[in-house]
């Protein structure tokens, strides 16, 4: 029961973050998806660390609270785990095994690949196509991380009343996300090299795809917190009501032209940094769309600015640009969430594998 295991009902995309439970619900009508409930519900702090689940009950229990606020009568979800606790690896198998015996080889000869006992792992595979040097072999991806990181998700969904039918790759969520604005969006974006900054609460993720899959990867400790911070320090106010403000409004005139806009400036600054330390480890000498995902993906005017700076087409990522939505999801939340809602998006798509 990981990674990638076959599914054929749609399931709960749960995108367990630092700082919030992310739902999403998709159905599908012949080849246009449809955004059938959401929800977005906070995480009390040190709950998860590091990406690490530090308390189950806790994160479970905001599980169950993003279900309820939903109003979705899924009980099957998938969540996902950071790419920075799995082990994934190409190997290459006889492309003549039938689906039991690859399975049975690979647990065979799995402890050569993996630096871990295989009773302390959660092991799965896919079949990636043949191989290209020989067409009598297979090229085959491993992927495997340690029992403790799938179970406590598989906990914390079960204390949330839910079943955990895929644990995914963060990674993999994201590809999935990107290929579906790709083809919705782009034209299909499949020769086109495409960056995701991804402007998390304290990290910022920047990965840059190549024909869909992610070649690079790199993480930079900044993000919206950063802005919290700023506005907790300069109007006197408690960590909550400085987030509470953020979002909801009334700081006083001086908040965009001396809070927000240098912060605005520090993100371009930050994004420019990642692309360029991209650039001095590839041979790939240019990035054809920028992507910005993340909490701090909604702050008005931020696209503009950062291709302005960079020189690289920019766009908010929305994957739902191109879904109905059901009247019972306020679509202009939706809209303001969509650039957090990457993973979950991805997680949901699992659901019409």
């Amino acid at each position: 029961m990981f990674l990638f295991t076959k599914k054929s009902t749609p399931v709960l995309g749960i995108d367990i973050s630092a700082t919030a439970i992310k739902l999403l619900e998709l159905g599908r009508a012949g080849n246009r998806y449809r955004v059938e409930s959401y929800a977005v519900e906070p995480l009390p702090a040190n709950s998860v660390v590091d990406k690490n689940i530090a308390d189950v009950q806790v994160v479970g229990e905001a599980v169950g609270r993003a279900v309820k606020k939903s109003g979705s009568k899924l009980k099957t979800a998938a969540a996902a785990v950071a790419g920075s606790s799995v082990i994934t690896k190409i190997i290459e198998m006889p492309a003549n095994l039938s689906d039991s015996d690859l399975e049975n080889q690979i647990q065979a000869e799995a402890d050569q690949y993996i630096p871990f006992p295989l009773d302390e792992v959660a092991l799965d595979f896919e079949v990636v196509g043949p191989n290209a040097a020989n067409p009598e072999r297979v090229d085959v991806l491993l992927a495997a991380s340690r029992s403790e990181n799938v179970d406590v998700r598989v906990g914390a969904l079960s204390v949330g009343g839910l079943t955990a039918k895929v644990i995914d790759i963060e990674a993999f969520s994201l590809e999935n996300t990107v290929k579906l604005i790709a083809q919705d969006q782009l034209g299909g974006g499949e020769e086109m090299i495409i960056a995701l900054a991804d402007i998390g609460s304290t990290v910022t993720t920047f990965s840059v795809f190549e024909k869909m899959k992610i070649i690079y990867s790199r993480e930079q400790q900044f993000g919206g917190a950063q802005l919290t911070e700023d506005i907790q320090r300069r109007y006197g106010l408690s960590y909550e009501e400085a987030g509470l403000a953020k979002k909801q409004g009334g700081l006083p005139d001086n908040y965009v032209p001396e809070v927000l806009e240098p912060f605005k400036e520090n993100m371009t600054q930050q994004i420019s940094r990642a692309q360029q330390f991209f650039f001095s480890s590839s041979q790939i000498p240019t990035i054809d769309r920028l992507l910005l995902a993340g909490g701090c993906a909604s702050i008005e005017g931020i696209a503009e600015l950062i291709e302005s700076k960079i020189g690289i087409p920019t766009m908010i990522a929305n994957p739902f640009a191109n879904m109905s939505v059901s009247s019972r999801v306020p679509a202009q939340s939706l809209s303001n969430d969509a650039p957090a809602l990457m993973i979950a998006c991805g997680l949901a798509l699992r659901g019409f594998d």
